[in-house]
């Protein structure tokens, strides 16, 4: 063989090679890198970050300087404390009422036009149950006085004088006719048995009290025969007129119709803590000799 060619066989060889090696290389230098696209997200979140980062300082330097101006800004003077709101009027206690000629408490004044009973009271309540007019009371037990004003005023009739009588009950004490009070005693019993968080509250606004219905110069007050009783729960009075109840006189209600009372809730201008005998249970009484 020709030396000649041999040697260039030969670099062709070599050469072939060595470009085969080289195009590998370059090959395998430009398969793509599994981790760059990671590195671009990376390098981009930096960079958002550095920026967020830039406008938070820039906000905290804004708010440096405004925190410096208010510091250095005079302050207003202080306005004056607002007069203290008056408490909404309530209704008397028992304390502010006085006591009748034997040492029972007597009620507050009453409007007149208690007559007709409002229609609630007339549904649920009072059934059967009459309240005596002033001439009934009249017929059985006589004038309480000769004379009335709108104050309380002692009874002068000896009659009825004889048929009144004081007691206490637990926290009260009042004067009334005799069987009233017995009657009123046995409402109590059974109130403080069968419902003995309301007899616990109950207190008195009074019951005898010889005056004439405020704002009448003629009609007498039903209390001024001593046949009637007003009464509280936990020292407050139910507002009278308000077309509202209390819950606990309610109850009593129920007790003192069952008694034979007729229940003030049923006068037109509702009377919700005023009780009063019925005209049946009062001429009762009378034909049993006990007034």
């Amino acid at each position: 063989m020709n030396p000649i060619a041999a040697v260039v066989i030969g670099m062709s060889i070599v050469l072939a090679a060595a470009t085969f090696a080289f195009v590998a290389d370059l090959l395998r230098n430009t398969e793509p890198d599994p981790n760059a696209a990671k590195i671009d997200r990376l390098t981009e979140r930096l960079a958002r970050q550095d920026g967020e980062i830039q406008a938070l300082r820039a906000e905290l330097s804004a708010l440096k300087r405004e925190l410096s101006e208010l510091a250095a800004a005079p302050r207003p003077e202080p306005a004056p404390p607002s007069p203290p709101v008056p408490p909404p009027e309530e209704p008397p206690s028992e304390q502010s009422f006085s006591l009748d000629q034997f040492g029972g408490m007597a009620p507050p004044q009453e409007t007149e036009g208690l007559t007709e009973p409002m229609q609630l009271a007339k549904k649920r309540f009072n059934d059967g149950i009459i309240r005596p007019k002033p001439g009934v009371l009249r017929e059985i037990l006589g004038e309480p006085r000769t004379a009335y004003s709108t104050a309380c005023q002692p009874v002068t009739n000896p009659k009825l004088v004889k048929t009144l009588a004081t007691r206490n009950f637990g926290n009260f004490r009042l004067t009334m006719i005799r069987p009233a009070l017995d009657s009123l005693g046995q409402v109590l019993a059974r109130l403080k048995k069968e419902e003995p968080d309301i007899y616990a509250a109950i207190g008195t606004a009074g019951a005898l009290c010889a005056r004439y219905v405020r704002g009448s110069a003629k009609s007498v007050s039903s209390h001024a025969w001593g046949a009637a009783v007003d009464l509280t729960l936990k020292r407050n009075l139910d507002r009278m007129g308000d077309g509202s109840t209390q819950f606990g006189l309610v109850v009593l209600a129920e007790f003192f119709n069952d008694a034979g009372w007729y229940w003030g809730a049923g006068y037109s201008r509702e009377d919700s803590m005023h009780f009063e005998v019925g005209e049946a249970l009062l001429r009762k009484w009378a034909a049993e000799g006990k007034l």
